[in-house]
């Protein structure tokens, strides 16, 4: 039904009918692979209205947050000094803490109940928060799908049907939940609930930033009339993150989050996202939450099913989608509230594409920031937090507010289109893809001049293809030793002559090294035998190594790689970049991160700082610093190179004393070690003040 363009049009359609809701200026999309701005400064500010204040009088150019105060967004529209763009990728929720049934002191935690997670979403009145909180500024959402994406409209019949079983009802959701406390051991008395003698006191982490304040305080009053005694807890995202996302949800210090997400890019194919909400195998499974989450094993399989595309057909995808939506309600570990109508403001004289989903925060804005009509100039940003976790380029923060500086740093050789979703090509000449006949993927018009797309049988997996990285045996494992024969996709990418001449930011030029260093580490982290294992890796990397077979290197000048995997996207063009290199960050960087976790000094990941007691690595401020520049000092005198017996070999002469010599440089003149090939570097961030500069690369000497 969806072969090749209705999806297209459908996609189209509903967002000509959002944008319109808004009568928000029309977008044209200019970009500049190198940068328009000479810089950009951003600074935080929590206040939305002072920052509107801020932007009218000229004191800033731009706000990167969301304006989602119908009062403050007429302000913007009858301002003449400023203009705006429109998304509908954000949206809120209520993360629960499933742990239980007690806490580790004794505390009964009703959410670790799914019937009791599952109820919440009959207790919760979202036409109420769309209409008395937001404005009319947002759109009822129960599932982990945005409305208006081409998802929402496939499976409409099915959401509407779960809409109906699940729309708001008070009574019938406190009488479940009545039951289901009765059953913990529950006791209620005088309309409270009581557990051991004890009132269930019900500790809810409240976002203060936003309209997630006004929410929070209405889920408290419902969870009030419940019976429940709620402990709110007000606090900004800075102060939220050490509890929910990084401290043992075993410990019982919160058991609700108001949670806020952003879908940064305009998503055709969400078929990962019930995996990344709802399992252990997420890419956030380097939180304690989520390796908390234990979802029955039928959605655990179809989640993964989904998100590993490993489906035959498209009715095979239909079936899982729609089951996937059905179960994701009965674990409920996440209930969803709305989607949000969001614009963001500017002056008149600034130009960006605003991405339909993520508004300023998508990968296109480095490279759409301008002022109008001009290159070069000068922008000041403000956002409500600027730096909040560590950064390091492995494992470091998730946050949009650290996330959305990487982007400006890393040399990406794709991003997402910001109006449709398929990609730009920045640093890819050209793409063969193959794959079998029963492959649901389709190319899209428009992309002939760099995918060619080709079905066959069967693919043959190469005998001397790397399929994987023996963490004991410090080898590549190639296919033919793996037993791995076939694959369901191939693609050759051509990523030009890049080899020795693409320069990363310190000076130094890309090498087969750092294409190497960044496979292997991931297989390092997943492997009892190494010094970088992190368990909070290993159930997203599983995933992972599910849908990757293999890769091999075809040519050097210019690079030619070739990937066989068994993953795809309904759109042939996203199918193909799936397995490239997007970013990379250059080996010597990377080396001194992995040396200060093999010596157990730092880690990469908050879990394993956690587990381990040393600091989580941060790569641009803290006692990091210190410990990375002492591994940089002792990797330039013993000539380090991770894993060196392979990696070792694709190393040139003299190319380890000039890498190190060149990051030494490096963080001498600018004291910290953020380096990557993107169109800004960091020139500074000040940890303290909370402040970020970004230069163009071009400035670099």
């Amino acid at each position: 039904m969806f072969k090749k363009g209705i999806h297209r049009i459908i996609l189209i359609i509903l967002f000509l009918m959002l944008f319109s809701l808004f009568s928000a200026p029309a977008q044209t999309l200019s970009v500049n692979p190198n940068g328009w701005l000479d810089q950009v400064a951003f600074i935080p500010e929590k206040d939305m209205a002072k920052a509107v204040e801020m932007m009218s009088k000229g004191d800033i150019d731009i706000y990167f947050n969301e304006i989602n105060d119908p009062q403050l967004f007429r302000r913007v529209k009858e301002d003449p000094n400023l203009t705006y763009g429109t998304s509908f990728g954000l949206y809120y929720e209520l993360t629960f803490n499933p742990v239980g049934p007690t806490y580790k002191d004794g505390r009964l935690n009703p959410f670790s109940n799914k019937k009791i997670r599952e109820a919440m979403n009959m207790v919760v009145d979202r036409q109420y928060i769309v209409d008395e909180i937001m404005g009319g500024l947002a759109e009822v959402k129960l599932l982990p799908l945005n409305k208006g994406f081409p998802e929402y409209e496939r499976y409409k019949d099915t959401i509407a049907n779960l809409e109906k079983l699940y729309k708001y009802d008070f009574n019938k959701g406190k009488q479940i939940i009545t039951t289901e406390m009765k059953k913990m051991g529950a006791e209620l008395k005088g309309n409270k609930w009581y557990y051991k003698g004890n009132p269930v006191v019900v500790k809810f982490i409240i976002r203060t930033e936003d309209r997630r304040k006004q929410i929070g305080d209405y889920v408290a009053n419902q969870l009030e009339k419940l019976g429940f005694t709620v402990e709110r807890m007000y606090k900004t995202s800075r102060e939220a993150s050490p509890l929910w996302v990084r401290g043992n949800p075993e410990d019982g210090q919160w058991d609700i989050y108001t949670g806020g997400w952003i879908t940064t890019v305009l998503a055709r194919d969400m078929a990962d996202n019930f995996r990344f909400f709802y399992t252990p195998d997420s890419e956030m499974s380097y939180s304690p939450l989520w390796r908390a989450y234990k979802p029955d094993k039928e959605f655990r399989d179809i989640a993964n099913k989904l998100a590993q595309r490993t489906f035959k057909s498209m009715a095979e995808r239909n079936y899982l989608m729609r089951k996937a939506l059905e179960l994701c309600l009965k674990d409920s570990v996440r209930i969803f509230l709305i989607d949000q109508k969001a614009a963001w403001a500017r002056r008149k004289d600034i130009d960006i594409a605003v991405d339909y989903a993520g508004g300023n925060s998508s990968r296109a804005w480095p490279y759409t920031l301008r002022i109008a009509g001009k290159e070069g100039g000068s922008v000041k940003a403000g956002m409500s937090e600027v730096i909040i976790d560590p950064w390091n380029p492995i494992a470091g923060s998730n946050w949009v507010y650290d996330t959305i500086f990487w982007e400006a740093t890393f040399g990406r050789t794709w991003i997402y289109h910001p109006y449709t979703g398929l990609p730009v090509l920045f640093g890819i000449e050209s793409a063969d893809l193959t794959v079998t006949s029963d492959v649901p993927t389709f190319p899209n018009k428009g992309s002939e001049n760099w995918l060619k797309v080709k079905r066959v049988k069967s693919i043959t997996v190469p005998d001397d293809a790397w399929y994987g990285w023996d963490a004991k045996k410090q080898t590549m494992v190639t296919a033919k030793e793996a037993g791995v024969k076939e694959a369901k996709v191939k693609v050759v990418i051509n990523y030009g002559d890049v080899l020795g001449k693409k320069k990363y930011h310190d000076g130094t030029v890309q090498s087969l090294a750092d294409y190497l260093v960044d496979f292997i580490v991931g297989f390092e982290r997943a492997s009892k035998d190494s010094k970088l294992y992190d368990e909070s890796y290993v159930d997203y990397f599983n995933s992972w190594r599910e849908s990757f077979v293999a890769w091999k290197i075809v040519k050097e000048h210019p690079l030619v790689i070739e990937y066989y995997t068994n993953y795809a996207e309904l759109d042939a063009e996203l199918t193909a970049l799936w397995p490239t290199t997007s970013v990379l960050f250059p080996w010597h960087a990377l080396a001194i991160g992995i040396r200060a976790e093999e010596e157990g000094k730092l880690a990469f990941s908050a879990d394993k700082a956690e587990a381990t007691k040393v600091e989580w690595m941060n790569y641009i401020g803290g006692p990091s610093l210190g410990i990375l520049k002492e591994m940089l000092d002792k990797s330039q005198k013993d000539n380090y190179v991770p894993f060196k017996n392979f990696v070792g070999k694709y190393v040139k002469e003299g190319e380890i004393k000039e890498r190190y010599n060149a990051l030494s440089n490096w963080y001498n003149r600018f004291k910290h070690f953020w380096v990557s090939n993107g169109p800004y570097y960091l020139e500074k961030a000040d940890t303290v003040a909370h402040t970020i500069l970004l230069k163009n690369a071009k400035f670099l000497k």
